[in-house]
């Protein structure tokens, strides 16, 4: 059964506007909103931070909707992800039918070299008849601590129990993965796509966005003081670079953002203030 749109919007901006609060009080800085519309249909709001301890971070929500679904899903059922709500739809089920998305995207950089990259997603998209969630999240620090990275994971196994995690944390790894560089972009995380809608999957997603917080804040307190010298920022710039390179050629959120006429100040929001090559 399908959740309330009305309800899944109100539930991810209420996740936007807790996590844009915790972030302005460890940086000390205020987040800028600026509202769009979308042409075809819906809008969102922007929300932008540039300030010091975040060279840049984002957390933007949109709702969208129009005539017809712009991409294709990728992927085939096997019987371990059916068992876990996961099925793709099929092109014969989206193929020229009106589609809804709503969902919730972050992406920080701080300006400290040993504070960790960071990006969350939660999605929800309605095709005609079909319906699912959809999001992840994962950790890209420049010079990874073993501590911070099991913090991270641990958070994220008792969020999904053990199950869910095992295959989310797989999925991570292979679609965080820079083909061209034959690399993962950091030390993983979860990814999921494609889970049917029900309530028990609602709660889940509500339940990923939850532990945003709990899992990268204290990161972020342990390490925001660290001295930095010019090689670590030159080489914080460098690693960037992998990071801009798999948003701008594989990353499904930016391409599904162009391709449905999305805001590109909006979409392009993931990307570093600096990088170099």
């Amino acid at each position: 059964m399908k959740p309330n749109r009305q309800e899944v919007e109100q539930v991810f901006r209420g996740l936007r506007d807790r996590i844009v609060a915790k972030l302005s009080e460890l940086d000390g800085g205020a987040f800028v909103r600026k509202d769009w519309e979308r042409p075809g249909g819906g809008g969102g709001e922007m929300s932008e931070l540039r300030g010091e301890l975040f060279e840049k971070g984002g957390c933007n929500f949109s709702a969208v909707h129009g005539e017809r679904y712009p991409t294709v899903p990728e992927g085939k059922a096997n019987e371990a992800d059916l068992k876990l709500g996961i099925r793709a739809p099929q092109p014969d089920e989206v193929a020229g039918q009106p589609f809804f998305a709503t969902g919730v995207s972050l992406v920080l950089h701080p300006r400290n070299p040993f504070v960790p990259v960071v990006h969350l997603n939660v999605r929800y998209i309605e095709v005609g008849q079909a319906a699912w969630f959809g999001g992840g999240t994962d950790l890209t620090p420049f010079a990874p601590f073993a501590e911070d990275t099991a913090h991270f994971h641990d958070t994220l196994r008792r969020t999904c129990g053990d199950e869910r995690y095992a295959r989310f944390a797989q999925w991570a790894r292979e679609y965080f993965f820079i083909t061209h560089r034959n690399s993962e972009r950091g030390v993983g995380g979860i990814f999921f796509d494609y889970l049917r809608a029900s309530e028990d999957v609602f709660r889940f997603v509500q339940n990923v966005g939850d532990a945003f917080l709990p899992a990268y804040v204290p990161l972020v307190e342990r390490r925001q003081s660290m001295p930095v010298t010019d090689a670590d920022r030159e080489g914080q710039l460098r690693w960037r670079g992998r990071y801009v390179e798999f948003n701008l050629i594989y990353d499904r959120g930016t391409l599904f953002g162009l391709k449905s006429g999305g805001n590109i100040e909006a979409i392009f929001m993931s990307l570093p203030p600096l990088v170099s090559w």
